[in-house]
């Protein structure tokens, strides 16, 4: 029995949503995905496709996944984060001075 109201008892028809994050599961390792569109009917595949990667773009996704791809010692994170704020604050003058 399928846990979407769009598909009754198969997912043999394969919707969008379900190819989407079986291929999320397989390629980031397990972890669930946060984004899901569901595709309207009659709705062309490639306004599906472009609603789908604006709604992971506003989430973020692709930062976290990327920001978990690989591991940090605590020394390390610890100077990435003062780095970033050093740029953030060298910015930050740059405009007053503007």
């Amino acid at each position: 029995m399928s846990t979407h109201d769009h598909v009754k008892n198969s997912h043999a028809s394969g919707c969008f949503c379900c190819i989407l994050n079986t291929a999320l599961l397989a390629r980031f390792g397990g972890v669930s995905p946060l984004a899901e569109i569901r595709v309207q009917e009659g709705e062309p595949l490639e306004n599906a496709l472009r609603r789908f990667k604006r709604k992971v773009q506003t989430e973020d996704i692709i930062k976290e996944v990327k920001r978990h791809s690989f591991y940090l010692k605590p020394g390390e994170k610890k100077r990435v984060k003062e780095a970033l704020a050093r740029k953030r604050n060298r910015k930050k003058i740059r405009k007053e001075q503007d």
